[in-house]
């Protein structure tokens, strides 16, 4: 079980590199939760994610599904724009280290994934069909015992969950993770409290590729001792569209209608 974990844990951050070569749609939703367990707010907004210069920028084009107003979508375009420009203007030389600085950023980013083989334990408990693929059912737990090498593993460290792997890619379908302690994020003074909880499921696409279908979480947290979060949320992906890093990105003004 820990071998098949840790491969794929590698076959995830691989497959990640390749989810850059594709622009998406993203819908959020996020309730804002009371004390006594109603929903306070609801916000909704929609994005489409983008590839600017090696940079992926979210794009928000909706709220509360409905089209931004002039005033708001001019705003927006004029943020989009100044990331544009940034870039265009940048030699070859500052783009290379850009580029090499965001790789290296996302890879930290996704360092953990390869950390919880070794940080809990892992037991096969059945099949199941998802999107009609066969995938194992694999139940994670922490390991008693164990000692964190940094502060990414002492993080995941604190859930449990359940994994469905992909029978035939070894690649991860779904996952439903749940913490069972209070865990520290980062350098932040930010801790998660038991309870919180994240469902996540992929989706595979073009006989290449996994992709983001659905996640859910419930999100109870607590920043700087002093402001509490207690949210639930959606995110919902769609529109997927192979990204040609060919192709050339110009700014707004630049922009020529056909003749």
């Amino acid at each position: 079980m820990r071998e098949l974990t840790r491969i794929v844990a590698q076959n995830y951050r691989d497959n990640y590199k390749k989810q850059r070569d594709y622009t998406y749609i993203e819908r959020d939703v996020e309730k804002s939760i009371g004390g006594n367990g109603q929903v306070k707010s609801t916000e909704i907004k929609t994005y489409e994610i983008i590839e600017i210069y090696g940079e992926q920028v979210r794009r928000l084009i909706e709220k509360d599904d409905k089209p931004l107003d002039v005033k708001e979508a001019a705003k927006e375009e004029e943020r989009i724009q100044k990331i544009v420009d940034k870039h265009k203007n940048e030699s070859e030389d500052d783009r290379k280290k850009h580029l090499e600085k965001e790789a290296k950023r996302r890879e930290e980013r996704r360092k953990f994934v390869t950390e919880v083989a070794d940080s809990h334990d892992f037991r096969m408990i059945g099949t199941e069909l998802l999107d009609g693929r066969e995938a194992w059912i694999i139940d994670g737990v922490p390991r008693p015992g164990y000692e964190p090498q940094d502060n990414a593993t002492n993080f995941v460290s604190k859930f449990r969950g359940r994994l469905w792997i992909d029978k035939d890619d070894l690649q991860l379908a779904k996952m439903d993770i749940e913490a069972v302690d209070t865990a520290s994020v980062g350098w932040v003074l930010a801790r998660i409290h038991k309870g919180t909880r994240v469902i996540y499921e992929q989706m595979r696409m073009n006989d290449e590729i996994w992709l983001p279908q659905h996640l859910t979480y419930k999100f109870d947290a607590r920043v700087a001792l002093f402001k509490g979060y207690n949210v639930d949320g959606e995110l919902t992906y769609r529109d997927y569209k192979k990204f040609r890093t060919s192709s050339k990105i110009v700014g707004i003004g630049e922009v020529q209608e056909p003749k």
